[in-house]
C-alpha cells in the first residue's frame, strides 16, 4: 500500500475520517509497526495539545526545536535515513498545524510513557492479546488501544477508544485505569466492557465481574458498578447513568452470548443489537419466564433461533429485517 497522504493522517487526528478512509488507514497501519509507531506519535503530540492558548514566538521556536531534535533521535535509533527525511517532512506539515491551533507549546512535556504500543483493529477483526500486567484484552473492530510496554511502579493505565473487553489481572497496588475521549474507569482486579466513541464523546462501561469505579471526564459525575450494571454517558446531554445491563450482548468477545436469567425482552435486544434486526414479540408470549446459558454466535440470525427455541418454546419468522416471536404451538 503506498504511504498515506499528509490531508488523510490530518483527518485521522481530528476525527474527521469517513469510514472508508479510517479503513485505508487501519490497512496501512497493520502494513509495519513502523506505520503505526508513526501515527501514535503523531496523535500522542496531537492529543498533548488540546488546549486554549497561543504561545508567542519564542515559545513555537523552542516547541519545534524539541519536536526536531525528538526526531533525529528517532533517525539515530532506526538507523535509517530514507525514512528520517520522510519524517521530517512530516513533521513540517504537522508543525504548522499545532502553530495554527496555539499547540506548540505542548511539546516541551515528555510523553506519559517512555515507550508505548499500539493495537489496531480493522472492519471485521476481533483481536485478543494480553497486556504486560496478565490483563487479558479483546478489541472489537475498529478499535485502537494505546499502552505502555512496560507499566510504572504507581499504576496502570491504558487509552482506548473503539470498544474493548478487559479481564484485568488483579494487583490493589497497581490500580487498573482505562482512559477514553468522554469517561475512564478504574478497577483493581475484575471484568468489564468499555465502549467509546471519539465522534459524540459518549461511552458505556459495563461491569461483569467484580467492582470498578466509572467517571466522567468532564465534571459528569462518578459512580461505582455492581456486576450486571452498565454506566452510560451521554456526550450531549453531559449526564451520567446507570442502568441495568444485558449480558449477552456484552460477551461478543468469545463468539457466544451469555445470559443469566434473561427474559425474553432481553434475549430480542441481544439480536436486535448483534444482528441488526428489529424483533417484534407476539401477545402471547410468555415474559415471565427467563433463560440462563450460553448460546452460539452464528453468521446470521437464523442459525441463532434455530438454537434458541430448543431451550425456549418459542416460533419464529424472517420478513425481511423483522423477526416475528411467537409462543410454540402445543
Amino acid at each position: 500500500m503506498k504511504e498515506l497522504s499528509e490531508e488523510l493522517k490530518a483527518k485521522f487526528l481530528m476525527g474527521e475520517c469517513t469510514e472508508e478512509e479510517l479503513r485505508a488507514v487501519n490497512a496501512w497501519m497493520d502494513e509495519s509497526e513502523e506505520n503505526a509507531h508513526e501515527l501514535f506519535r503523531l496523535e500522542e503530540i496531537y492529543h498533548l495539545g488540546k488546549l486554549d492558548c497561543t504561545p508567542d514566538e519564542a515559545v513555537l521556536k523552542k516547541a519545534e526545536k524539541k519536536l526536531l531534535k525528538r526526531l533525529e533521535q528517532e533517525k539515530n535509533h532506526q538507523h535509517k535515513l530514507k525514512r528520517m527525511n520522510t519524517w521530517m517532512r512530516y513533521a513540517a506539515i504537522f508543525i504548522g498545524l499545532f502553530l495554527l491551533g496555539g499547540l506548540g507549546v505542548y511539546l516541551f512535556y515528555p510523553p506519559v510513557e517512555a515507550e508505548n504500543l499500539l493495537s489496531v483493529t480493522t472492519q471485521g477483526q476481533i483481536k485478543e492479546f494480553m497486556l504486560p500486567d496478565g490483563t487479558k484484552v479483546w478489541l472489537n473492530k475498529n478499535t485502537t488501544l494505546k499502552y505502555p510496554q512496560t507499566f510504572s511502579s504507581s499504576g496502570r493505565k491504558v487509552y482506548l477508544e473503539g470498544e474493548g473487553y478487559f479481564e484485568v489481572k488483579r494487583n490493589p497496588e497497581k490500580p487498573f485505569v482505562v482512559q477514553s475521549e468522554a469517561m475512564q474507569v478504574r478497577v483493581l482486579g475484575t471484568v468489564f466492557n468499555l465502549k467509546s466513541d471519539r465522534t459524540s464523546l459518549s461511552a458505556v462501561a459495563t461491569l461483569l465481574k467484580g467492582e470498578i469505579e466509572v467517571k466522567g471526564n468532564h465534571d459528569e459525575g462518578m459512580v461505582v458498578l455492581s456486576p450486571g450494571q452498565r454506566a452510560e454517558l451521554n456526550g450531549i446531554t453531559r449526564k451520567l447513568i446507570v442502568k441495568q445491563g444485558d449480558m449477552g450482548i456484552e460477551n461478543w468477545h468469545d463468539n457466544q452470548f451469555i445470559f443469566d436469567k434473561a427474559d425474553i425482552y432481553t434475549i430480542a435486544r441481544t439480536l436486535e443489537n448483534s444482528y441488526g434486526v428489529k424483533v417484534i414479540l407476539s401477545p402471547d408470549i410468555d415474559v415471565q419466564k427467563t433463560y440462563t446459558g450460553a448460546l452460539p454466535k452464528k453468521d446470521n440470525v437464523e442459525g441463532v433461533l434455530n438454537l434458541l427455541r430448543l431451550s425456549i418454546p418459542v416460533e419464529y419468522k424472517v420478513v425481511g429485517n423483522s423477526v416475528f416471536l411467537s409462543s410454540k404451538k402445543k
